[in-house]
């Protein structure tokens, strides 16, 4: 048992490895709009609707109400714990070595498959662009299993993105900041036109796949919270605003202006997009489409605004990759620099950004999206950043009864309401996974703790 219970201590003492301190509360609430409004709305919302027909309203409140409790919690944990590596810190912090391996490695699956995730969803808005401009082929711009060879697409985003990152911290969120305003310009826009052809009758019957997720006839897990369990993606992301802690230059009171300013921003654009989109179409018409969005403004007679929003998106998405990319590499940083990976790989350059890391990471991630489709990749990284949220919400309530009177710049309100809901919150959205995904999910960690005993507790433990 030595060794698995092993608390990590926060020091101020600078590391051999530090990371520029060069960020401020505007570019972490932009991380975090960036990071949270992108492929969920602009792609998963004909997925959602899908699965829960007009109720998938109710689908993005639920998951936008435990993302908040969340939320609170992380932006407590990340002002009383500044230091970059975000659930995986607090838990080596709080519960132990073992626990924080296990959120460390789910977040590895966060990230990646979110990065995937929204370089294949940017390749759904880009590919059209390309055929129409290019004569793109398109087995070039879809993974194998939906009748394509390689997303390369998908790729090129990634390389590009992974390219302004290594250019340094601050260029990138400023960067990421300019684009945020282009997303939300558009988002704004498909609102102001898609609101006044709302029609009534496209919500009956609101809930026609129940409530709870069951097995429809075609073998397809439905209702409002299979719905809310995969557009979950669609609301996280303020999560990587706190593995940039080592990088900002007030944390105790910039890292909770970050989380919490660009949750509550990006719950009410959403749910506003989505009254605006069920409303305006028949879910049935846009269910299946790469580019939901896009396809509402076209059927509704606005083929111009249809051309803008994607040309938006095009511009815009990599803001997302951008932000999960960022945040994959410090998580990856900081457990090299702990020990629990290569430490090779805990390497800054000389403008204090993690290039080596950084290159490492693009390029696992573009393996998986130029092969994977959307999808699968969705639904598993939920569940990686659902363990992530339970174990944040659990730091805050230990911490809570073990050092009551620690200082707290942010204090979460209501704490013993707000952690228990998110915990179970989490939990439910876990089991209204599909089956395979959850299945997948404890698969990945059976391997993960395969690698901790044979590869990581060791090193750790004789670098301790």
């Amino acid at each position: 048992m030595a060794g698995l219970l092993r608390k990590k201590i926060v020091t101020e003492r600078p590391h051999a490895e530090q990371l520029a301190r060069t960020l401020s509360w505007p570019h972490l609430v932009a991380l975090g709009v960036g990071a949270i409004v992108g492929t969920g709305i602009l792609t998963l919302i004909g997925v959602g609707a899908g699965l829960a027909g007009p109720s998938v309203i109710l689908s993005f409140v639920i998951a936008g109400s435990i993302c908040a409790c969340a939320a609170l919690a992380y932006a407590e944990m990340a002002t009383m714990i500044p230091a970059s590596g975000s659930a995986y810190t607090y838990s080596y912090v709080v519960i132990g070595e073992a626990v924080a391996w296990i959120i460390g490695w789910s977040l590895i699956l966060e990230y990646s498959l979110v990065v995937s995730t929204v370089a294949v969803g940017w390749s759904g808005y880009a590919a059209p662009l390309l055929q129409s401009a290019f004569g793109f082929p398109d087995a070039l711009a879809k993974s194998p299993e939906l009748g394509g060879v390689v997303n390369l697409p998908a790729i090129f985003i990634i390389a590009v993105v992974a390219a302004v990152l290594c250019a340094g911290t601050k260029e990138s969120a400023t960067l990421n900041a300019v684009l945020v305003v282009v997303k939300i310009v558009a988002l704004a826009v498909f609102v102001a036109v898609a609101l006044p052809a709302f029609d009534a009758t496209n919500l009956e019957p609101f809930m026609p796949y129940g409530f709870s997720k069951a097995l429809g006839p075609d073998g397809v897990e439905r209702g409002v919270m299979a719905a809310a369990a995969i557009i979950f993606f669609a609301f996280y992301g303020f999560d990587a605003i706190s593995t940039a802690a080592e990088e900002t230059r007030n944390p105790g009171r910039d890292l909770a202006i970050g989380i919490v300013g660009s949750m509550v921003a990006c719950v009410a654009i959403y749910i506003l997009v989505a009254v605006a989109a069920v409303g305006a179409l028949p879910f049935t018409r846009f269910a299946a489409s790469a580019e939901p969005l896009a396809l509402i403004l076209r059927e509704i007679g606005s083929p111009r605004v249809a051309v803008f929003l994607g040309a938006s998106a095009v511009i815009a998405l990599p803001t997302v990759l951008l932000a999960f990319l960022f945040g994959q590499s410090r998580i990856f940083f900081t457990m090299a620099r702990d020990g629990l990976l290569p430490q090779s790989l805990a390497t800054v350059s000389s403008r204090g950004a993690p290039v080596r890391i950084t290159l490492v990471t693009a390029a696992i991630v573009a393996v998986l999206a130029g092969l994977l489709p959307l999808g699968e990749i969705a639904a598993l990284a939920n569940a990686g950043t659902l363990a992530a949220f339970v174990a944040v919400c659990a730091c805050m309530l230990i911490m809570r009864r073990r050092a009551p009177d620690a200082p707290r710049t942010f204090r979460a309100p209501a704490a013993w309401i707000v952690g228990p809901a998110g915990i179970l919150g989490c939990l439910y959205l876990f089991l209204s996974l599909p089956r395979s995904t959850q299945l997948y999910f404890l698969a990945w960690n059976a391997a993960g703790l395969l690698l901790y005993f044979v590869y990581a507790r060791p090193r750790a433990i004789a670098r301790g």
